[in-house]
């Protein structure tokens, strides 16, 4: 029998390919620089500045004065901010648990071979296209009490005046908040699914398994990532959510859709108290973080690691 002779290679040849793997799948710090930057004067160097002001009284004209705790104090005993943060939780819970199962399903689906798919995934996506802006001011026209739908429709709304109780009014902006971003996440979505190895499905079709046992057994694990990403995208974008409620409601009837960013608002640009909304603004990043920070821990998202990694 002939034996073949494998040259080994030493340690110190093995190291160094090792090394040279490892730096080719690693880029260096220099490849973050810009972004880092950027994300720095745009981003750390503004929350630094709010934090300051959020110890000081400071009406936006005159010098910043030290006011210590005081502007914290008196956002604790106001019961408009109180209300405040809890309308914004409300708003975000709701938001989440709406878009959330409705973006998967139609990722799910945008992400197979139907006829006719691209052609209605474009026409989905169009809302994605609009600037938050120009989608509220659209719902306002076609929502309005006297020239909308609903005044054509008192049969199905009532009176016609959706913003004149808090549970419509809310729901209304539920409604515009899913019609414009329920696109971004279905995006997210799609492109997970069509991850998603199709040898998976046909071990499952061989075992006998159907379409929905499929999905729950297969599609939805493989995109816990992206139900996490997802999900940390729709805390941020719900405890901030601004101008919808400027444009639909005005935080009204009376202060019922109010939420922080609103109240925030009212404060530097209604009561020239800056100190007060930069207090706002700190607390609304605070509690951002702590939620996503929550929603990761328990998710275990963490803990996960890239397919990718080691390369």
């Amino acid at each position: 029998m002939t034996r073949i002779a494998i040259p080994s290679a030493d340690s110190e040849t093995v190291k160094r390919a090792g090394a040279s793997g490892i730096g080719a799948g690693r880029p260096g710090f220099l490849w973050a620089a810009p972004a880092a930057v950027f994300f720095g004067l745009f981003a750390i160097v503004p929350l630094i500045m709010v934090a300051v002001l959020s110890f000081a009284s400071w009406d936006g004209l005159s010098d910043p004065q030290f006011a210590g705790l005081d502007n914290w104090k008196k956002l604790l005993d106001d019961p408009v901010m109180i209300k405040s943060l809890w309308l914004s939780v409300l708003l975000t819970v709701l938001g989440v648990l709406v878009q959330t199962p409705l973006s998967i399903l139609l990722g799910v689906w945008a992400a197979g071979h139907q006829r006719n798919r691209a052609v209605l995934s474009a026409i989905y996506f169009v809302p994605m296209l609009l600037s938050i802006a120009a989608v509220s001011v659209l719902w306002r026209a076609v929502l309005d009490p006297n020239l909308g739908v609903p005044a054509q429709a008192t049969w199905l709304f009532g009176d016609g005046n959706l913003f004149g109780m808090q549970s419509s009014a809310i729901g209304v902006l539920v409604f515009v908040s899913t019609w414009q971003f329920t696109p971004l996440h279905t995006l997210i979505y799609q492109g997970a699914a069509r991850a998603v190895p199709p040898v998976l499905y046909q071990a499952a079709q061989i075992d006998g398994a159907g379409t929905v046992r499929q999905f729950f057994h297969i599609t939805l694990p493989q995109l816990r990532n992206s139900i996490i990403t997802s999900m940390i995208l729709m805390v941020v974008g719900g405890l901030t959510t601004f101008d919808t409620v400027l444009i639909l409601t005005q935080g009204g009837p009376g202060s019922d859709t109010t939420i922080s960013a609103y109240y925030m608002y009212q404060k530097a640009f209604k009561s020239f108290d800056y100190g007060a909304a930069s207090t706002i603004a700190l607390l609304l990043v605070l509690v951002s973080t702590v939620i996503s920070l929550i929603v990761v821990r328990l998710s275990g998202y963490d803990k996960m690691r890239s397919t990718m990694e080691g390369l």
